[in-house]
């Protein structure tokens, strides 16, 4: 691994990349130049908090140290046992860690990484992230629509990705849904070749993949390790982290990197490999897979079996020098590898390509191949596609939320325009209030249903967070509150007789829905910066509404009678939209049109022969300001919390 072997190619940093949506098809071929990817000295940390309120420590974990090496054009396998630190290493080469939790940097070509890195790599997950609901083809037009220029045409866009299908043998079932728990799709393996196809959209110079043989048999993992290397063989530079290969793909490896505890044990080529720990002592019998020969070295596996063969009436002895010997040869091997002639060489080279380079974070300030608008749209086209194609599921919430709405009218059946079910008309709005107040769970489930897919598809350059956000809101979930509320809004108003007029029936449905809507948005502004909810925020935002229902329940019925306790009705959600739905239902009834005086009188508790009365008796104002200040009080909640999670996204970058 000399000097002399470098490889000549343009380094990726050195392109313009102040405006990537300038670039054209002819630029975006030229991003396929070899790139050779080098590292030197990475370590990282991860600060983990221990004990218990005062006692708490922060200790700094640390999952890599001292890792340098070389990535050329070819098939570079990252290797060791659970907990090595594989994962961790993949993303930090990625730039999908923040620069500030590792030191040293990364190069490529001796260039430090560009704003423009994402669109010269691609990332394969583990777990094969993609929209399920969406065809292989869909799913391709969706990833080059928003990471390829717009100066391409959609010619351009739609031959590229016909070529990728042909390549990777997705023909047959390009138009086929790639599936979801619900909808049977492809197959696994047709499912990675489609996360790969994604990625090639781009025409990366590098491609990292996350375990590409998760949950794959060995045949598949074959087949595909073939289809890797012939891609590779296009001068492209492919990096994996692996567990345990069989032997026929561990053949087809150009270079291995191999860690153990967070710190290099080997790296360099396939074949030095062997000799490598043969000159350490180790010799990989002929028969015996190199991968797991590797493995029982790193882990202790062959001093456990050589202490196998002691006196069995030492075994406790055994095992705790097998631990102990497990650690040591750790350490054995890491200190080895710094002492041997592919270390000093590797690191000779690393001193020539990161010559008078400074740490960068350029890749900190990534632009996107697109605009906010652009994305907007097509994040929008996507959602629109999900509820179609997902029959099932959008079937069965309509069916819930109508059932819902029968089990509401079906319980004030029988209600008539009299003065005697005042009150019970009553409590149905506050039924209907509560029921759409505590609808708020599913609008952060919303954001964490797509939690995984959207991390990804962010992390590869995909959209901006703010692009997703306001999609999320105006697409949908303003448009599924709508949805809820116009339905129950008709149940009730064929089961239960209220206002005839149809201004009345709008008024209401306005109101249930900005009532639903005010709950989500101060939901979404308490959690938008959590990784994951957090129980003292919902325990909060349940107590909230649980006393504000109380309050407007006393306030409406019996009037704000205690004066100290008067300024909850400017915080109160649940106040807001039942004073709306009794001024919308109330104003101008006449309860005691027909009833004679005998039945008048009869009436149980008290006898109100019109809206207007009752609504002087809870005092709620009579006039149409009286309503639509309500509405208003509603709007300006739903635009506050609006701003308030808008800008938490915009400063802590992180959605719930």
């Amino acid at each position: 691994m000399s000097s002399s072997n470098v490889e000549v190619s343009i380094p990726l940093s050195q392109r313009d990349t102040n405006d990537l949506s300038e670039m054209t098809s002819s630029d975006l071929k030229s991003c396929t130049k070899k790139a050779i990817l080098s590292f030197c000295n990475i370590s990282y940390q991860v600060k983990v908090k221990s004990g218990f309120l005062l006692g708490r420590k922060t200790v700094e974990n640390e999952i890599l140290s001292n890792i340098s090496g070389i990535m050329r054009p070819g098939l570079n396998a990252i290797l060791g046992p659970t907990g090595a630190g594989k994962s961790v290493l993949l993303d930090v080469l990625a730039a999908r860690k923040h620069p500030e939790k590792f030191s040293k940097d990364v190069l490529i070509n001796g260039e430090p990484r560009s704003a423009n890195f994402k669109y010269h790599s691609g990332y394969v997950t583990q777990d094969d992230v993609m929209m399920g609901t969406l065809t292989v083809r869909e799913n391709l037009r969706f990833s080059a629509a928003l990471r390829l220029p717009m100066t391409m045409t959609n010619h351009e866009k739609n031959r590229k990705i016909n070529e990728i299908i042909e390549q990777l043998g997705l023909c047959k079932v390009a138009d086929v849904q790639v599936g979801t728990e619900q909808i049977h799709g492809v197959s696994r393996s047709e499912r990675k070749k489609t996360s790969i196809a994604i990625e090639l959209v781009t025409n990366p110079s590098i491609l990292f993949l996350d375990e590409p043989t998760n949950a794959l048999d060995s045949s598949t993992a074959h087949n595909l390790f073939l289809l890797l290397k012939r891609i590779s063989k296009q001068g492209r530079t492919i990096i994996f982290s692996i567990r345990q290969p069989r032997h026929s793909v561990f053949k087809i490896f150009d270079s291995i990197t191999l860690l153990a505890a967070g710190k290099l044990i080997f790296h360099g080529p396939v074949q030095s490999a062997i000799e490598h720990f043969a000159s350490a002592g180790y010799n990989c019998e002929p028969c015996t897979n190199p991968a797991d020969f590797f493995l029982d070295v790193i882990s202790g596996d062959l001093i456990a079996m050589e202490s196998d063969r002691d006196e069995e009436d030492h075994e406790c002895e055994n095992i705790e020098e097998f631990s102990f010997k497990e650690e040591s040869v750790t350490e054995k091997l890491a200190k080895f590898y710094v002492n041997s002639s592919l270390y000093r060489d590797t690191k000779s080279e690393l001193d020539q390509l990161s010559h008078n380079q400074q740490r960068s974070s350029a890749f900190k300030e990534f632009t996107y191949a697109t605009s906010f608008w652009h994305q907007l749209r097509w994040i929008s086209w996507r959602s629109c596609k999900n509820f179609v194609s997902d029959r099932r599921t959008s079937i069965l919430e309509i069916i819930t939320i109508i059932m819902e709405g029968l089990l509401i009218a079906g319980f004030f059946f029988g209600i008539k325009n009299d003065c005697s079910t005042i009150q019970t008309r009553v409590w149905m709005f506050y039924v209907l209030t509560a029921c759409h107040c505590f609808a708020y769970v599913s609008a952060v489930q919303i954001f964490l249903g797509e939690k995984q897919l959207f991390e990804h598809e962010h992390m590869s350059g995909y959209y901006r967070q703010s692009s997703y956000f306001l999609e999320k809101v105006l697409c949908n979930l303003l448009p599924r509150r709508l949805l809820q509320s116009f339905i129950i809004t008709i149940v009730v108003y064929l089961i239960v007789e209220l206002n005839p007029a149809v201004k009345a029936f709008f008024i209401m449905l306005l109101t249930l829905w900005m009532v639903a809507c005010s709950a989500d948005f101060m939901t979404l502004a308490l959690t938008i910066d959590q990784n994951l909810l957090n129980p003292m925020t919902t325990f909060l935002t349940v107590r909230y509404f649980h006393y504000m229902l109380r309050f407007s329940v006393m306030a409406l019925f019996f009037g704000i009678s205690v004066s100290q306790l008067s300024w909850l009705q400017y915080i109160s959600i649940p106040y807001f939209g039942m004073k709306a739905l009794q001024h919308n239902d109330f104003l101008g009834q006449n309860f005691c049109e027909g009833l004679s005086e005998t039945e008048i009188s009869g009436c149980p508790n008290f006898v109100i022969c019109t809206g207007e009365e009752f609504l002087r008796s809870v005092d709620i104002d009579l006039s149409p300001w009286g309503l639509w200040q309500n509405h208003m009080a509603l709007g300006a909640v739903i635009i506050i919390f609006f701003i308030i999670a808008f800008l938490k996204l915009l400063l802590f970058k992180r959605l719930v």
